[in-house]
């Protein structure tokens, strides 16, 4: 059980942790949930104003999102509340452990459901951008995974 509560309690972090670097590169311009808006569409890690799309890709990404929607909003809310309902629990006193790691249990699924649904309007939108296009996703998401790898190496020199 207590490997458990272990386990548990990393994934939760981790989740916290990459949730937090999606914040971090805060808002773009743009309507709540158009393109570049702060909607459950995006943050997904596409940087499609910088691509330079083409009207009817634009319209196709469009299309694709407005697919995806419902399922997305569904996902975030699920994960909202999960998270709220845990954070509850947490300050619960006196402490059920049992009724934390359920709650905990929750919002990890829920996160599973909100990256799978990520991952599938992510595999989607792919299918629009040229071959160029791709590459340019692709150095972009290096370049980020290099700036988060460098935070960390940074925050570590920091705490020795």
């Amino acid at each position: 059980m207590n490997r458990l509560r272990w386990l548990t309690a990393a994934v939760a972090v981790v989740a916290l942790l990459a949730g937090g670097l999606v914040y971090a590169q805060g808002p773009r311009p743009g309507p709540p949930g158009g393109p570049g808006g702060r909607g459950p569409l995006a943050g997904l890690g596409l940087p499609l104003r910088e691509l330079q799309l083409t009207a009817a890709q634009k319209e196709q990404v469009q299309q694709i999102r407005s697919r995806h929607d419902a399922q997305m909003r569904d996902a975030m809310t699920r994960l909202e509340t999960a998270r709220r309902a845990q954070v509850k629990a947490v300050e619960t006193v006196p402490a059920d452990e049992a009724q934390i790691t359920s709650l905990t249990q929750d919002m990890v699924q829920a996160e599973v459901d909100v990256a799978i649904q990520a991952s599938r309007l992510n595999s989607e939108i792919w299918t629009v951008l040229t071959p160029d296009q791709q590459a340019q996703v692709k150095k972009r998401r290096e370049e980020r995974q290099a700036r988060a790898d460098q935070w960390r190496d940074n925050r570590q020199q920091r705490r020795k």
